[in-house]
This record gives C-alpha cells, sequence and structure tokens, in this order.
C-alpha cells in the first residue's frame, strides 16, 4: 500500500472554537479534546478509517448535528480524502451525511480553520421519537483516500481559504 496522508489533530483553540458553536452546553471542552482518538483502520483489508465521536452524541428524527472532529489530515497531492457514515448507523438508523459525501482535498490542509474536518450527520428515520446515541469514542463515519486526475486543459489557480463551499465560484 502507499502512504499518502497523516491524520493530526487541530489545535486546542481551534477545537474550542468550533466544539462551542455546535455544543455550547458542554463547558468541559478540554476533556473532549484531549480523548480525542485518531481515525484509524479496524483491518488490514480495511479501505475505511474510521473517525471517532469526541464525545456523546444524540441526533433525532428530522434533525442534524455537525459534529467537530478535532482532526485534519495531510494528503499528498493527486489524492482526496472522502467521508462517509458507518454503514451501521444508515441501515439501522437512516443516518446521513447532509452533503452525501464529504471531499477532503489536499489544500484543505492549510486552510485558516486548519483544515479541521467537520461531519455533518441527518437522521432521516421515518420512526417518531427516534434518537440515535452516539457514545464518545465509538466509530461513526468513515474516511476512504482515493487518487483523482485532472483534465488535459485544467488551469485551476485559486487558493483555498475555508470549508463547505469555500471553492465555489462567485
Amino acid at each position: 500500500m502507499e502512504k499518502i496522508a497523516l491524520f493530526e489533530k487541530v489545535s486546542f483553540e481551534q477545537f474550542e472554537q468550533d466544539w462551542k458553536k455546535n455544543f455550547p452546553e458542554n463547558t468541559d471542552i478540554k476533556a473532549v479534546y484531549d480523548s480525542i482518538k485518531m481515525p484509524k483502520r479496524a483491518t488490514t483489508g480495511s479501505a475505511g478509517y474510521d473517525f471517532y465521536a469526541p464525545a456523546d452524541l444524540k441526533i433525532e428524527k428530522g434533525k442534524s448535528v455537525l459534529i467537530p472532529t478535532g482532526i485534519r489530515s495531510k494528503i499528498n497531492d493527486g489524492w482526496v480524502l472522502k467521508i462517509y457514515p458507518r454503514s451501521g448507523l444508515g441501515f439501522k438508523h437512516r443516518i446521513q451525511l447532509d452533503n452525501t459525501v464529504g471531499i477532503i482535498d489536499a489544500d484543505y490542509y492549510n486552510s485558516s480553520n486548519e483544515g479541521h474536518i467537520m461531519i455533518k450527520l441527518s437522521c432521516d428515520t421515518h420512526d417518531e421519537g427516534h434518537i440515535v446515541e452516539i457514545a464518545g469514542g465509538s466509530g461513526f463515519a468513515q474516511g476512504i483516500f482515493l487518487p483523482f486526475g485532472i483534465t488535459f486543459d485544467d488551469d485551476a489557480d485559486g487558493v483555498r481559504n475555508g470549508g463547505f463551499g469555500s471553492t465555489t465560484s462567485k
């Protein structure tokens, strides 16, 4: 296997800023940050790197939750990290990513938010009152590194600064 990436934690300051926006009721942010587990593969044959919940999470039917993972990834040029929900959450609870597939480009690493990977999940079940509980430290998403190509006449020259929708032409 070709080694093409490295997972790292974002700084505590970046994590704290992003966590407060999404979970203002959780005041022990340092404990959450200290408990972050790095993504890893479960078996030698696994394509996906499991992303672990930084704290206990609840997702109610019809609601979304934006999860600051505390993780960033330094990726070689020519590769992309694609994020998907764990299949068990999808089958059992109809958990899905709001953007269907998360795309983490190599240049996101140098973004002003330190390339902080944020994963937004929704619960689309039909069961009234359904709440999905994800325990802190358990896998909730997976990331797969894939190579990509560009066209012969590609002339991209933009510079990224940000995440969701930051590279869309205005």
